[in-house]
């Protein structure tokens, strides 16, 4: 995955396989995902009309409901068939996290919501991470997600076939090395641990660095209950498994609980156009 090219098992699964904005409105997990990160972002965010640059935003269900607070948000997103979606939420264009077609110090608030997903390489994270804070202002917000490390091991016992030799091994590889290859079903991806991640966003020169599990220690009863035969799981279940992420929240011991991770940090004032070279 050099030269600013994406792998191509990522845009195979984004541009025609997955619909990502189904996922997070549909599934009990994936709807746990989304207004966790909007409780978590709300607490720090500027106030409205601030600038956000919504980078790897997807079919634009982030910027929906930032543009529904009154932020002034742009996307950009690497898979043509999103940023068509998004381009009825904000202005979006075709780009790269590593990359950005942005002017120096020019959003308040700059997010990547899956671009750490899908890059192994960590000098492409560590670009990604400097071009986020390099069009941040002074004093801005800069949030990344990434899938914990340990996530597909608490998932694949929800589909009920972790003690399957072919997924036992895949998950094996996942915890050793923190990659899989997309190979089949999912794509190629990455997956942090909560220190890691905090570590590869002070690298890039972010200050004020604090990481949550978004959808916490119980999402996999959720996920469970929903992948077994009957009604699903109840809105007392999910509702109490949030609760448990926010419950968890003063206990790091509790972050390799969660599927994601969301971690925030601040562009120190009078960094203007500069972070660490990569």
């Amino acid at each position: 995955m050099s030269n600013l090219e994406l792998d191509p098992s990522v845009m195979r699964f984004y541009g025609e396989t997955v619909n990502e904005d189904s996922r997070l409105r549909s599934s009990a997990d994936g709807r746990m995902e989304l207004v966790r990160t909007q409780e978590l972002l709300r607490r720090f965010l500027p106030p409205a009309p601030a600038r956000v640059l919504d980078v790897g935003g997807g079919t634009g269900i982030h910027a929906e409901w930032l543009v529904k607070d009154g932020y002034d948000v742009v996307l950009v997103d690497p898979v043509p068939r999103h940023v068509e979606a998004a381009s009825a939420v904000c202005p979006a264009a075709v780009g790269d996290a590593r990359d950005l077609p942005e002017p120096d110090a020019t959003f308040d608030v700059v997010q990547l919501l899956g671009p750490l997903y899908h890059l192994p390489d960590p000098t492409d994270r560590q670009r990604a991470l400097a071009e986020a804070s390099r069009v941040a202002k002074p004093g801005g917000l800069v949030a990344a997600a990434a899938i914990n490390r340990y996530a597909s091991l608490f998932e694949h016992v929800t589909y009920a076939h972790l003690h399957t030799e072919r997924i036992h091994n895949s998950v094996s590889r996942i915890l050793e090395t923190a990659v899989y290859d997309g190979a089949r079903g999912f794509t190629l991806s990455y997956f942090h641990r909560a220190e890691e991640l905090v570590t590869e966003l002070v690298a890039s020169g972010l200050e004020s660095v604090r990481v949550f599990g978004i959808e916490g220690p119980a999402w996999s009863l959720v996920k469970a209950a929903e992948q077994q035969p009957g009604e699903g799981p109840t809105e007392d279940l999910i509702a109490s498994a949030m609760d448990a992420a926010r419950m968890a929240e003063p206990y790091p011991e509790l972050l390799a609980a969660s599927s994601h991770l969301l971690a925030v940090g601040r562009v120190p004032v009078g960094s203007v156009g500069s972070h660490p070279s990569t």
